[in-house]
């Protein structure tokens, strides 16, 4: 029996980070267990209908509509399309991301501008919706795909640890698209990342950490990272992976977003329950009447998946 095509395991990409959304919403900043507790998937819940995708789904399709229409990454074209879309009252966004969408400031001044007067900006918030701009970049290979995570996580936010997590994430999807072990290739990846960052990074995916380790709440990019990664390694399947991240509790969409991509891109489209898929719509606030369902989420995948490879 063979196992997913690439073009399957990039569809499960962008669906898996989707349906991880969807199913960790209802949970967001819950204490632990609660989705085995309650036995509840997809029934909605905390101000979302089932199945419903949150910001991090809604600005990964505007990531990705935005490389498809401009034939590549025009970072000042995805800034706009970001700001149009936190204009329009989104029912969920990042306090940071909110700020510097909001601030008037330029695409390239922004995110920089907000870092100076916080000093600290590594939310999670480039990191949940990179799964689209994964699967765009990974033909390109390593430095490509790892310094295009990097541009595009700098839209929103100003701290490099952003960037990196960002980076790692877009790597770990492209091995996994290319049928390879992504948590063989860690080693590779890290080597990839900023000399600042690497240790600290190479800490939280190490075989030996576990959520219950974390130093800061898991809607930083370390700790999120590292709980997806976590996901993946101590369990055997997609659904059993997103599962797992939603019950570690905190940050639940974003943990089971990137949670989601990682092992979508890993078991492939095929591997994301149909339950969750038959529910799972992305509202975009900023456009219109616009809902994105499941199909098109896989049209728009494969769109990226052939893009890319072109």
């Amino acid at each position: 029996m063979t196992g997913p095509t690439r073009l399957d395991r990039a569809v499960g990409a962008v669906l898996g980070s989707a349906a991880g959304d969807a199913l960790g919403a209802p949970y967001e900043f819950g204490p632990a267990g609660q989705l085995s507790a309650r036995g509840e998937e997809m029934r909605g819940g905390g101000g979302w209908d089932p199945g419903e995708a949150t910001d991090d789904t809604q600005m990964a399709v505007l990531v990705a509509e935005s490389l498809l229409e401009r034939d590549g990454l025009e970072l000042a074209d995805v800034f706009a399309r970001f700001r149009r879309w936190a204009a329009g009252q989104p029912k969920d966004i990042g306090l940071q991301t909110e700020v510097v969408l909001t601030s008037g400031e330029p695409w390239d001044l922004a995110a920089a501008l907000h870092f100076q007067v916080n000093a600290r900006a590594a939310g999670n918030g480039s990191l949940m919706r990179a799964a689209t701009p994964a699967v765009y970049f990974a033909a390109a290979g390593r430095e490509a795909t790892m310094d295009a995570a990097r541009r595009i996580a700098a839209l929103t936010h100003g701290d490099r640890a952003a960037w990196e997590g960002t980076a790692i994430l877009h790597d770990l999807v492209r091995v996994a698209l290319d049928g390879a072990d992504p948590l063989a290739a860690l080693p590779a990846t890290l080597g990839a990342v900023h000399p600042d960052h690497r240790e600290r990074y190479g800490r939280v995916l190490a075989p030996d950490w576990h959520p219950d380790l974390a130093t800061e709440f898991n809607g930083a990019v370390w700790p999120c990272l590292g709980s997806a990664v976590w996901a993946l390694r101590t369990t055997t399947g997609f659904a059993e992976a997103v599962r797992a991240a939603v019950d570690l509790g905190g940050d639940t969409d974003t943990v089971a977003a990137v949670t989601g991509a990682l092992a979508g891109a890993r078991y492939g489209q095929g591997a994301v329950p149909a339950p969750w898929t038959a529910a799972l719509h992305v509202p975009l606030p900023g456009f219109g009447e616009r809902v994105l369902d499941a199909d098109d989420l896989r049209a728009l995948a494969q769109r990226l998946a052939a893009a890319g490879s072109g």
